[in-house]
């Protein structure tokens, strides 16, 4: 914890409204998955009449502008004040999306991708850094509770919107951006109250004097990075392709197969708030190792897929399959990662490269949650949508193995020089 989070009381307005825009930052996310393509419903891809994968394009333009904007992260926070900055990320991302309503093609939703993804990437990797020098593990890791909050928001919102008589995915994204402008307003009305997290305001060094291409000369940092990507993938393959795998790939109607999304989310969202509970009576070394194998043993069990879709259970209605509970499982033990493994890299790099080395981090993720969608639905065309399940294994192996690698002791001196 740095300075200023140790001198200064809570401010917890603040904080409530980082919490708001980190669920106003994972609504669109999530909009996606059932916007893009639908059997019965409103679509993006029956809109514009493209291939499954064209959606390939739209994640690359806005992991460009995301990560772009997360590499400069910590150069940004040493330059302009922190509210200026959540202010601008969340105005431009709110005028990309209400774009999206109204753009007459394709392409030009793709290009106000890179702004979508660039005011995302300020928002995002401001939050953290500025989370990791103001506030505590704890309540990092219920920002980005926060965050899952607002992807079961998104998928709520845009079932309620296509499913209604003459609903399309256009209203959505106008929801969405109405969103974003609201936090737009509450940063306007509180910008007095952000503390100023740039040179001079915390521990010395965390931005003057070191150049990103120092912070890169440490191994674990590039650990860290091939961790994120796996990290960022296991939520953004899972969020945009469960919808299509239970509906498409196996035949689920929408509503169930909207539901099993729901239990991700859900799941996600809830790990995130129980995690953060009870994350100090846990070492984050057997956390994550726990969490690990959960995920491969989840996401084994989505590639052999027990009972098929043979209904378990209802609820008020709503069919519970086996893979709605392998799914809300594999969404529990995924929750609690990203605040976890934030941490130990920021502890094991110091103050000196923890801004740096958070914004690479969150372009990792960027990377991760952008590019490898996309890959996930070329993959998918090629073949069918069982290669998702295959995929989410593949990664959960990764960044499981990594991570061994990255908390091994006879490594450390390898992983990060004493020097630094």
């Amino acid at each position: 914890m740095t300075a200023t989070a140790s001198s200064a009381k809570t401010d917890y307005v603040a904080v409530l409204i980082a919490y708001a825009s980190f669920v106003v930052l994972g609504i669109p996310g999530a909009m996606l998955g059932i916007a893009w393509t639908s059997e019965e419903w409103s679509s993006i891809q029956r809109t514009f009449n493209l291939d499954v994968d064209a959606v390939a394009a739209l994640f690359l333009a806005s992991t460009i502008g995301y990560s772009f904007a997360s590499v400069i992260g910590g150069r940004l926070f040493g330059r302009f004040n922190s509210s200026t900055l959540f202010l601008g990320g969340a105005l431009l991302s709110a005028l990309a999306y209400l774009s999206y309503a109204f753009m007459p093609s394709w392409w030009l939703i793709v290009f106000c991708g890179l702004f979508a993804g660039f005011g995302s990437g300020v928002l995002d990797s401001g939050m953290n850094i500025y989370f990791a020098a103001v506030f505590n593990a704890r309540l990092m890791n219920w920002l980005h509770a926060s965050f899952g909050l607002g992807t079961v928001v998104g998928i709520a919102t845009i079932q309620a919107v296509l499913s209604r008589t003459g609903g399309t995915w256009q209203t959505g994204y106008v929801i969405a951006a109405g969103a974003y402008f609201a936090v737009v307003l509450l940063f306007l009305a509180t910008r007095s109250r952000w503390v100023n997290v740039g040179r001079g305001t915390h521990e010395a060094g965390t931005h003057a004097g070191v150049s990103p291409r120092a912070t890169l000369r440490l191994p674990l940092v590039w650990i860290g990075l091939v961790i994120f990507i796996s990290y960022a993938a296991l939520e953004g393959v899972g969020t945009s392709w469960t919808f299509p795998l239970f509906n498409q790939g196996r035949g689920v109607d929408p509503v169930t197969a909207g539901l099993i999304l729901g239990a991700l989310q859900t799941s996600f969202t809830l790990g995130r708030v129980f995690f953060g509970i009870v994350l100090p009576y846990f070492k984050p070394t057997t956390l994550i190792r726990a969490c690990g194998a959960a995920l491969i043993t989840t996401t084994a069990l989505l590639i052999i897929n027990p009972m098929g879709n043979t209904v378990l259970f209802e609820i008020f209605g709503a069919k519970i399959l086996m893979g709605t509970v392998v799914i809300a499982v594999y969404g529990f033990f995924l929750a609690p990662i990203w605040a976890v493994v934030v941490v130990y890299l920021q502890e094991q790099l110091g103050p000196l490269h923890g801004a740096n080395a958070i914004g690479f981090m969150v372009a990792a993720a960027g990377l991760g949650i952008g590019i490898l969608p996309g890959v996930t639905g070329t993959l998918a065309k090629l073949t069918s949508f069982e290669i998702v399940p295959v995929i989410l294994l593949i990664l959960s192996i990764v960044m499981a193995g990594l991570y061994e690698v990255a908390v091994n002791r006879r490594l450390q001196s390898r992983l990060v020089p004493a020097t630094t």
